[in-house]
């Protein structure tokens, strides 16, 4: 595609998401969105939203969250887009509009890094972005060669975080009557259908798998160690935006006897968090501190903090340094972009007892054991995000519905 002609398109475009596409955050001035440390930088970066869209009270905010903190300290201009007129579009707006760093959170990179309908690929029509794929690794080739130099793609460890919320989840549901007032809960018992868990997930996609894989592998360590079993319920294309379905899928997994469900799947785990609450059982949210969104009711949440990727690598790009970096940017425990919660809510829910916190403490020292285990690489939990393959048949302890 010529240059001509592609500014023509993405005059149309611009058009278009004007009338409701393009959403600036933060507004003012670049100058006024750095006025606080005083810096001016000549740098502008775009947020691409998913379709939970930037309210969603985690992926997207915490990003946003970022890129705010990088027009204060580092005095940038950014924009933040929730697409009506889809990825490629966006894309290629923002960056014919000169952004300099653009972060899709959605799970659409085919146009980017491959092209479609044959067209070229997004960013070899624009070389000199950066455009940052977070949450996927979709730039490497089957060899695992970077396919485009200027495409950067950011990753969690949530598949250990995740790990470490399913061997919690294992450990307080065996400890349940022991820990938790039974006047505020209604577990189905252990012993009747209640050794299982559901993962509801917003897609197919090994953004969203990393966390179920690592959370089945959790459990079953967990499950293993106490000498029990349990069921795993999975559904992978919840969507991101509709409580509704949340509540709905869960309330299916509830009925079915499981005493605990992890969503993964934006606004969604809403719903499932008011459906524990409703149900008198447990929930895992994810992306932000959510705990206090049901207190009691969510058990933690798998925090991916995507604020810490945007200022990282817009820091990078501000300091000249934006070619030094691994075009493959992973942000582990110790980097304080994703971990569990401290678990005070679901702490202030236990019994007032002195067995309750004694056996709380005993499952604390076990969940810091792991964790030591993960961080010196005793153990190895799946990483679908880097195409590593989830093997069932490890998890003796589970059995996948």
């Amino acid at each position: 595609m010529m240059k001509k002609s592609r500014k023509v398109l993405s005059v149309l475009l611009a058009a278009a998401m004007t009338v409701g596409c393009l959403t600036a955050c933060g507004g003012g001035s670049k100058d006024e969105k750095s006025a606080d440390s005083g810096k001016k930088s000549d740098v502008k970066i775009a947020i691409v939203c998913d379709s939970a869209g930037q309210n969603d009270n985690g992926y997207n905010q915490t990003a946003v969250e970022g890129a705010k903190k990088a027009a204060d300290e580092l005095g940038v201009e950014y924009k933040v887009v929730e697409p009506t007129n889809g990825i490629p579009a966006a894309l290629e707006t923002l960056a014919e509009d000169g952004y300099n760093v653009i972060f899709n959170l959605e799970y659409d990179f085919d146009a980017l890094i491959k092209g479609v309908g044959g067209s070229e690929p997004i960013a070899e029509m624009y070389p000199d972005t950066t455009f940052v794929c977070v949450n996927d690794n979709p730039n490497v080739d089957e060899s695992g060669n970077v396919i485009h130099d200027n495409v950067i793609c950011a990753l969690f460890d949530v598949h250990e975080a995740s790990y470490i919320a399913g061997a919690l989840g294992v450990q307080v549901l065996e400890n349940k009557d022991v820990l938790f007032p039974a006047e505020n809960y209604k577990f189905t018992d252990l012993d009747k259908g209640g050794r299982a868990i559901g993962f509801v997930g917003g897609t197919n996609s090994n953004g969203i798998t990393v966390f179920s894989y690592g959370f089945v592998e959790g459990i079953n360590k967990a499950a293993e160690d106490l000498g029990v079993n349990y069921d795993y319920y999975a559904k992978y294309d919840a969507g991101f935006a509709d409580p509704a379905t949340g509540s709905t899928v869960a309330g299916t997994y509830y009925n079915q006897g499981a005493n605990l469900v992890y969503a993964v799947a934006g606004s969604v785990g809403d719903g499932v968090a008011s459906k524990a609450k409703e149900d008198g059982k447990l929930a895992i949210h994810v992306d932000a501190d959510k705990d206090d969104m049901q207190p009691g009711y969510i058990l933690t949440s798998v925090i991916k903090n995507t604020s810490v990727p945007v200022f990282d690598i817009t820091k990078a790009y501000v300091d000249g340094k934006i070619n030094d970096i691994d075009r493959l940017q992973t942000f582990s425990l110790a980097s304080g972009a994703t971990d569990i919660t401290d678990l005070t809510q679901i702490k202030n829910a236990l019994a007032d007892t002195d067995e309750a916190q004694a056996k709380w403490d005993e499952i604390m020292t076990y969940i810091d054991d792991l964790k030591a285990q993960i961080a010196d690489g005793t153990i190895k939990v799946t990483n679908a995000q880097v195409g590593e393959e989830f093997d069932p048949g490890t998890c003796k302890n589970v059995t996948i519905k």
